[in-house]
This record gives C-alpha cells, sequence and structure tokens, in this order.
C-alpha cells in the first residue's frame, strides 16, 4: 500500500463516518487535509476500541493495541497494510505532530472502559481535555503556528464542540448506560440518572442542559481567539467547524433542549451557507 493510497482510505473514512468534520476541512490545502483525515481516522479507531467490541475484555484488548500503534506510528514501524497507521505515520513525520496530545487521545478513550458518570466538570473536563482537546492540539501542529497561546485555544475549541457533542448525545449515550453530565449539576437541579435513562424531559433538565450550552459558549469564545493565529486557509477551516457546531448548539436550544426529540444534523445547504460567513468571517479577520 502506498502513503497515497493510506491517506485515500483515511479521506474515505471520514467522509462516510464524520460528515460535519469533513466538511470543516474542505478547504484546507491537499496536504494538510490529508493530515486531518488521519487524525480523524485513528480518532474514530480509538471509538471503536470502546464502542465497537463486544465485551470488556475485547475492549480493553483494543485499546491496549491502540497503544501499540502509537507506539508504531511515532517509530515508524507501523504494517505496511494498515492504512490508517500508514497514513498517521506519515502525518506525525510530515507534520512533527508530538507524541504527548496522541498518548492523551488513547488515555481519553480508555476512561470509557470503566467509567459511565463523572461527579463534578473538573472530573468530565479532564475527559474532554482528552478525547477533544487533544484532538485540536494534533490538529493545531497539521495548520501549523507560531504563537504558543495558539495551543490553550485549540484545547478549549475541542472542548467546547465535546460539550455540544454531550448535548447533542445524552439520549444516544444513555442507551449505553452513560451519562456525561456533571453529576454534581444534576444533582443541584434535581435531575436523576433514572430520568435521563428513562428520556424524561422536564424544567429541571432544560436548565441543566442550558448550564452545559452556556459551557459551550465560553469555551467556543476563548477557541475563537485561535482563528488569528492561523493563516487564512486554516482559519477558514477552523471558523468552519467551530460554525458548524455553534450552529448545532443554536438547534438544540430552540428546541428546549429536549434531547427526546431525536438527533439535531444540519442540512447540506445548511452546511453550504455557514461555509459561505465562515469564509467571509476568516477573510475579515485580522492576523496576529
Amino acid at each position: 500500500m502506498t502513503v497515497d493510497e493510506a491517506y485515500d482510505r483515511c479521506t474515505e473514512i471520514t467522509r462516510a463516518e464524520a460528515r460535519n468534520f469533513y466538511f470543516g476541512f474542505i478547504l484546507l490545502p491537499r496536504e494538510r487535509r490529508r493530515g486531518i483525515h488521519a487524525l480523524y481516522a485513528f480518532s474514530r479507531l480509538c471509538d471503536d476500541s470502546v464502542d465497537g467490541a463486544d465485551g470488556q475484555a475485547e475492549k480493553e484488548a483494543a485499546v491496549a493495541a491502540r497503544r501499540r500503534d502509537v507506539d508504531a506510528a511515532y517509530a515508524g514501524t507501523v504494517p505496511a497494510g494498515d492504512p490508517v497507521l500508514v497514513a498517521l505515520a506519515d502525518a506525525i513525520r510530515r507534520f512533527g505532530i508530538p507524541r504527548e496530545p496522541m498518548d492523551a487521545l488513547v488515555d481519553g478513550v480508555a476512561m470509557d472502559l470503566d467509567t459511565r458518570r463523572y461527579d463534578d466538570w473538573p472530573a468530565l473536563k479532564t475527559y474532554c481535555d482528552r478525547v477533544a482537546g487533544a484532538v485540536g492540539v494534533l490538529s493545531l501542529h497539521v495548520f501549523g503556528f507560531r504563537n504558543p497561546a495558539a495551543v490553550g485555544h485549540a484545547e478549549d475549541l475541542g472542548v467546547a464542540m465535546q460539550v455540544v457533542n454531550i448535548m447533542r448525545d445524552v439520549a444516544e449515550d444513555a442507551d449505553r448506560d452513560r451519562i456525561y453530565l456533571p453529576a454534581d449539576e444534576m444533582a443541584a437541579h434535581g435531575v436523576s440518572d433514572d430520568d435521563i435513562l428513562a428520556g424524561r424531559m422536564s424544567p429541571a433538565m432544560h436548565d441543566l442542559m442550558a448550564g452545559q450550552a452556556q459551557r459551550a459558549r465560553d469555551y467556543f469564545a476563548s477557541g475563537h481567539e485561535l482563528l488569528p493565529l492561523l493563516d487564512l486557509r486554516a482559519r477558514m477551516c477552523v471558523q468552519m467547524l467551530a460554525a458548524l457546531y455553534e450552529d448545532i448548539l443554536a438547534r438544540l436550544s430552540e428546541r428546549g433542549f429536549d434531547y427526546t426529540q431525536g438527533r439535531v444534523s444540519l442540512s447540506g445547504r445548511r452546511k453550504a451557507s455557514l461555509m459561505v460567513r465562515s469564509i467571509a468571517r476568516a477573510i475579515t479577520t485580522r492576523p496576529r
């Protein structure tokens, strides 16, 4: 398998499994876009290690395999026939991607092996930092940056998008007996595990979700500070991705955060409209 073939396979995975993610980075130059696709394909492989495997032993073995995959990717010893790892190893070398956030990503996925509830926001933020903030930092190295402040803003943007994912997927996660809402905030609003698992929407649940929405907005505000620190093409793509998730957040708010109404999704026409606006905003953003 050639490196080009490996990247092509990662692009296929991204297009099929993450339409928003794929659409958000469509304006990147080809080399960097392929690097992002390699990162996504590996992160998807990590997710499937805990969501796709059947039993606990199989899940633990799959996560252990992902740790070995990271070792191989950084050592340059990946199997020649594995498209995701071939592309990932090339991206690591090509863009100088550091190992620490890659390890953090696998650590975050491993949390899903035995953690189904989170006591408070600090505990949940650790998870968000690993499964999303780390991806923001990995992606940042593909974009290219000079100002070290970009790292923190990339982490915050990833956290903002993960909070939106959590809000959008409450029902889906409940089907797996997982609740990614801080337990202390649930208790403060009078929302129980049983309420969420049974799909009971209430004014208390609305208020709880409204608090998560404000948290996401606060992290988006920091994430937007990343834009002036990127070149134009990367800026357009990051603005586009942020706009997609902020629009999902707005639609969740419009439906009163009722997670029983089904998963929020955006039409192709809406995404195209957001792309035009994002390009315009990126162009008018003064770089720093």
